[in-house]
């Protein structure tokens, strides 16, 4: 392919990851809050609806085939915003029916936050793809980087100015607000993907040329999520994810506690804690962009393929030591600790998502929809349950062991033993190097065939 985004492209679609970061952050957090602390209702109904926003991104694998089929990305990028969009003004109405109709107002939600998971898994599966696409080998790592650091500063920003506005609290001005959020990003959306995919695109051609050789006008959903599947890596690689995005999120609701109940820090504190976690993931991304960018430290090194593995292995050492800090609570260094676990998983997380883009158009057919809605229907699966289960585990082991530190201890250290089964898994995925790749776009079909797998389609 000879047409490359620039930078200038980049941050344009990287502007779109803003936008869907600026309306999950209200419907997944402040109406969280709204519910519980403004409207008395159980902790567990925006917990059942948040779960329905992540099970509906089991549909991903779907969305990436229909946009194989069609050959542009585009208007699903389009469409997916709009449906976030009009999911979050829904899910903000219901939420302000709940005090005078409970049940009306759920069922509101409901669908609402059904909406979310839809148009978030249409427009970031699409999004991504897009990117896989047209984005030079040499930059994905970074531009994934971008697109990341893009979102976390929709989440930031929305938070503040939303909560500025938000003030004194009335659920009109709940409803203004989301659906000011939901306008901005939808126009910001249509602005940011405007004229930047290809009118002919490479997927329409490739989807023709197969159509013709195969002689039929679709290739069926199920054979070609069968056909992935027999893909040695993209098999591999949802393993990977799964794995590695279960342990990443089992760690997010149980380590400010922690913190309190061994530690003793103060409330202030703990989120201070949280807030250098997470300049520890920013760090971790931007040495992952520097690096796979630099022209004079990437020559020869793949170093795509090594913070892969290497981030989940300096998670897993992070999370050990954090189970054995229980022990020494006075004098042991929780705030580097956690620095060192933020760089970590903000390391690893970005070079996975690199690595998506990167292994997105690898193997025989060109399926990158698919393989990357399958990707992230492992992400969102993980993310739902891992954070979940992170609790139980918690409060289970207390229950058997009265000893906070120690009851902690073990869940940390099983999410560092699934972060070492990431690295280990990681190690048996073909990652084509930089030259590699830019020199043969086919070279993950010469991976599989050298990795034996009969299974993979030709």
């Amino acid at each position: 392919m000879t047409y490359s985004l620039s930078w200038a492209h980049i941050f344009r679609l990287g502007l779109i990851q803003t936008s869907l970061g600026a309306i999950i952050v209200l419907t997944t957090s402040t109406l969280n809050r709204v519910m519980v602390v403004e409207f008395a209702l159980p902790a567990m109904l925006p917990g059942f609806l948040v779960t329905i926003h992540h099970i509906v991104q089991l549909a991903r694998p779907r969305i990436g085939h229909g946009s194989d089929v069609g050959g542009r990305r585009t208007p699903w990028i389009v469409g997916g915003m709009m449906v976030l969009a009009l999911g979050g003004v829904l899910a903000a109405l219901g939420t302000t029916m709940m005090p005078s109709s409970q049940i009306i107002g759920t069922v509101v939600s409901a669908v609402g936050f059904f909406a979310i998971g839809l148009g978030s898994g249409a427009t970031g599966t699409s999004l991504l793809v897009l990117l896989a696409k047209l984005v030079s080998p040499e930059r994905k790592p970074a531009a994934a980087a971008l697109v990341w650091f893009m979102m976390i500063f929709g989440f930031a920003m929305t938070a503040g100015i939303a909560g500025h506005f938000l003030d004194p609290f009335s659920s009109v001005r709940l409803l203004i607000v989301t659906a000011s959020v939901s306008s901005i990003a939808m126009i910001v959306t249509i602005l940011a993907v405007r004229g930047i995919e290809p009118s002919e695109s490479a997927p329409v051609q490739e989807m023709s040329d197969r159509r013709s050789s195969e002689g039929t006008q679709t290739i069926a959903f199920s054979a070609a999520l069968r056909s992935v599947w027999r893909e040695a890596d993209s098999r591999r690689f949802t393993v990977f994810v799964f794995v590695s995005m279960f342990a990443y999120s089992a760690q997010d609701l149980i380590l400010e506690p922690f913190a309190g109940l061994v530690f003793n820090f103060s409330p202030g504190a703990s989120t201070q804690l949280a807030g250098l976690q997470h300049g520890g993931v920013l760090a971790g991304m931007g040495l992952v962009a520097l690096t796979t960018l630099s022209h004079r430290l990437s020559r020869g090194v793949n170093w795509l393929s090594y913070w892969v593995r290497g981030g989940c292995l300096l998670s897993a050492c992070a999370l050990f030591l954090l189970a054995y800090s229980g022990n020494h609570p006075s004098n042991w260094p929780l705030q580097a600790n956690v620095l060192l676990l933020g760089f970590a998983n903000g390391a690893f997380a970005v070079a996975a998502i690199g690595a998506m883009m990167t292994l997105a158009g690898q193997g025989v057919e060109k399926r990158e929809g698919l393989r990357m809605g399958l990707w992230g229907a492992a992400q969102a699966v993980a993310f739902a349950v891992g954070g979940f289960l992170g609790t139980v585990a918690v409060d289970v082991t207390r229950i058997w062991i009265d000893d906070s530190a120690v009851a902690y201890g073990l869940v940390f250290a099983t999410e560092g033993l699934m972060f070492l089964w990431a690295t280990w898994l990681a190690g048996a995925i073909a990652f084509p190097a930089p030259e590699a790749r830019a020199q043969n776009p086919s070279f993950g079909a010469i991976a599989l065939n050298e990795l034996g797998d009969e299974g993979a389609t030709t």
